[in-house]
Parts: structure tokens; sequence; C-alpha cells
């Protein structure tokens, strides 16, 4: 059984800008906890012989100050377009059952708050995204362009461990409304990632 999915992916959580978590899990968070949601826009991906092209999933985390302490509280938004096999597959794969990234961040999970269909939307202009889970939560994260940088190029991490990848593009929030699964939490910085590409 084998699978692959590629797209686009957006976080923001309640970390000062920069996120200590984002230069290593077991450096501690800016205050005494770490909420962090993570949005993925699936353009093209297939799951055995199921396809789930277009599809969104969207996870929300409260975490302690050091990430790798463990005993995360986790919920899961899966696209209200969804099949219901899809759904099953998405959620195998996002929840590490199926291998793959998030595997590695499974053992970290104390406790599942639920998993629910949402409308998601996600949109990405330029240096701008946006991500919006029906009535619970919406955010928009800018790229950060540093001062001086006549070519207009965001900041880039390299060598950070995430499970979407090594180099994602540091970004800031620049509004959030984010009230889900008992989760709630004002956005501050963020991450975006044109292209991830995940197989398992």
């Amino acid at each position: 059984m084998s699978w692959s999915l590629t797209g686009s992916y957006a976080e923001t959580c309640s970390c000062e800008l920069m996120c200590p978590c984002n230069l290593s899990f077991d450096h501690g968070a800016t205050y005494d906890y770490c909420r962090v949601t993570l949005a993925f826009d699936i353009r093209e991906g297939a799951i055995d012989d199921t396809s789930v092209d277009g599809l969104k999933v969207v996870l929300i985390a409260d975490t302690p100050k050091v990430m790798t302490e463990g005993n995360w509280k986790v919920g899961v938004f899966v696209d209200q377009e969804a099949s219901s096999d899809q759904f099953d597959r998405l959620v195998e794969v996002f929840g590490g059952a199926r291998g793959g990234p998030m595997a590695g961040l499974a053992p970290l999970i104390g406790e599942m708050l639920g998993v629910e269909r949402a409308d998601i939307t996600m949109a990405d202009d330029g240096l701008r995204h946006s991500v919006r889970v029906g009535d619970s939560l919406m955010f928009e994260i800018q790229d950060i362009v540093p001062f001086g940088k006549e070519d207009g190029r965001p900041i880039r991490f390299d060598g950070m461990f995430h499970p979407v990848g090594g180099d994602l593009t540091m970004a800031e929030a620049t509004s959030s409304q984010i009230d889900a699964f008992g989760i709630a939490y004002e956005a501050k910085t963020g991450l975006s990632y044109a292209s991830f590409s995940w197989a398992g």
C-alpha cells in the first residue's frame, strides 16, 4: 500500500517572531506553551488507489513549552468535500498510521481532541497566505522579505526539522481568529511552503 501527496502549506503559532520551536523542537517556546495550526492544500495525491486531489487538511495543536516533552493535544479538520473513503485515508496519513513525516510526530501526541469535517479554504497570493476553516479559525500570514533585500525574495530556513520540509519560508501573522477544539490563541508568527512532497 503506497501513497503520495504534493501541495502547498501554511502554518501559524502563538510564539513571538521567530518561533524557537522552529529552530529546534527541544528549544522552549516563547511562552509556557506553543499553540500551532498546520494547514495543507493537497494539489495532487493518491492513497492506495484513492485520489485526494484538491482536498485540504488542517491540524491544530496545543503543546508544552518544550515540544519534545510530548503530551500534545491535537484536533484535525478534514475537507468537507472528502468522501468517506478519502476522509478515512487522509486521517490515516495525517495521523501517522501510514508512515511518512507525520509518523515522526505521532509519539508526541498525548490526546486526540477530535476529527471533524469542515469547509476549508486556502489561498496563496504572492507573499500572502490565508487559511479559513468554517467559523472555527482563520489566519493570514505574510512571508518576510528582509530589509534591504532588493530582489524581494523572502527569508528561508535551511536545515530545520519539520514534517513538511527542511527549508520553509519565514512569515509573520497579519491577522487571526483561532478557537477550535478548545484551543484558542492569537497568531503571531508563521511558515509557508510553496510545494511540499510526501510519500509513504
